[in-house]
């Protein structure tokens, strides 16, 4: 076993926190001042233990690892949802800089490559720092990438951030034997069952739906019930019909959830001429979403046909499950046994993280720490100190004891 300073990771965390302080967590947009500001810090933290650093054309840091001998890449992300928590994404880079400073403390030729991914909150698009490190963002891509509160396209974020012009690095496969992240659970599962460590399984698959419903757009006054085609009580109709299939072909863990309606002009005294919603729907079986999916075509082709408004449907994103490595969880459900015995779990993923697009190209791991009252992307985000100690000295173990088998 290698020896975590609890006194350290403590610190660094905490001190992550004033970057863009929020009530009890933070407002840290991907490139906004306080998140350059917190990549700085952090790069500097991994430069004083040792590490190659550099961050890259997208914005991912790196520390690499001087050790001669086998590689972890371990990581997670710095920026936050706005107004959000304090740990969602700190806590995985400081356990994986934790770890790597715990390896080269114990005099171990094995070491942690540590990474910070760019944008995992989805800012300016979908995980581009890590599709970008495993190779799947274009130049394209990055040109047409907006931030979707501020409007700011990512080149200009990129140039004020002073990472224009940088080469975007790629992952070498053949460099790390996999990927470690530790993360906030963001639910109530391992509190709810009084338990420390959640030894991730796979990650859900996460598919996404704008529905457009159009109608005809008129006098709320003047207007008779029976000549409407009110595109707005459509839409609501439309959704109540969704929910209520949606309960009859669902999974034990599937959600779905409307995120986002719109009525079109949105005034009290017209009769909404269009509306707007978008629908996820997340599981870790392909064989559950592909039965919601054909459960929401045929709600919609009924709908069609019922009139009086018309109603469309377009896949805007489409993410697979992804299933972590079974080597890499058993290596942590051995590490939870000798520092938490008998207060592990395994579990899925009801949240996508980084790890999902790393899995594609190396054997991946996830392991989860509670959540206080299941709450996060919300500043009251919490986890107790001692349930952080405890993790980090989980989640080092058993990096420990991939690399020295």
């Amino acid at each position: 076993m290698v020896a975590i300073n609890p006194e350290r990771l403590l610190a660094d965390l905490y001190k992550l926190r004033t970057f863009g302080t929020y009530k009890t967590g933070v407002h840290r947009p991907t490139f906004s001042p306080e998140d350059v500001a917190a990549r700085q810090w952090f790069v500097e933290r991994m430069a004083e233990a040792g590490l190659d650093t550099q961050i890259d054309g997208i914005g991912n840091a790196f520390g690499f690892s001087r050790a001669p001998g086998r590689k972890i890449l371990a990581g997670s992300h710095l920026e936050s949802q706005n107004h959000a928590g304090w740990l969602d994404g700190p806590l995985g880079v400081v356990y994986a800089l934790e770890a790597a400073r715990a390896l080269h403390e114990a005099g171990a030729s094995v070491g942690v490559d540590v990474v910070v991914f760019c944008d995992e909150e989805g800012h300016f698009g979908s995980f581009l720092g890590s599709r970008s490190f495993v190779g799947g963002v274009t130049e394209a891509e990055i040109d047409n990438a907006r931030d979707r509160t501020r409007g700011t396209p990512m080149r200009e974020a990129l140039a004020a951030a002073g990472y224009a012009g940088r080469p975007r690095l790629q992952i070498d496969p053949k460099r790390c034997v996999g990927y470690f992240e530790a993360h906030i659970e963001q639910g109530r599962t391992l509190e709810t069952a009084n338990l420390k460590i959640g030894v991730v399984t796979g990650l859900v698959g996460l598919w996404n739906y704008r529905i457009t419903v159009e109608g005809q757009q008129n006098h709320a006054g003047t207007t008779m019930m029976w000549e409407r085609r009110d595109a707005g009580l459509a839409m609501v109709q439309l959704l109540a019909a969704i929910d209520r299939r949606f309960v009859e072909v669902k999974a034990e863990r599937t959600v779905w959830t409307v995120g986002s309606v719109r009525f079109e002009p949105g005034e009290p005294s017209i009769i909404p001429g269009r509306a707007g919603a978008v629908l996820q729907f997340r599981d870790d079986d392909t064989a559950v979403l592909d039965r919601m999916e054909t459960a929401l075509l045929e709600i919609i082709e009924d709908a069609n046909r019922a009139g009086p408004c018309g109603v469309t449907i377009k896949s805007t994103r489409r993410d697979g499950p992804q299933a972590m490595d079974k080597h890499f969880q058993q290596a942590i459900d051995d590490a939870a046994s000798r520092h938490a015995p008998g207060l592990a779990m395994r579990m899925p993923s009801g949240a996508v993280h980084d790890a999902q697009i790393v899995a594609r190209v190396i054997p991946a791991a996830m392991m989860f720490v509670p959540s206080i009252d299941g709450i996060s992307h919300h500043w009251a985000e919490n986890t107790s100190d001692e349930d952080i100690v405890l993790g980090a000295r989980v989640f080092a173990d058993a990096i420990a004891n991939v690399l020295m088998k």
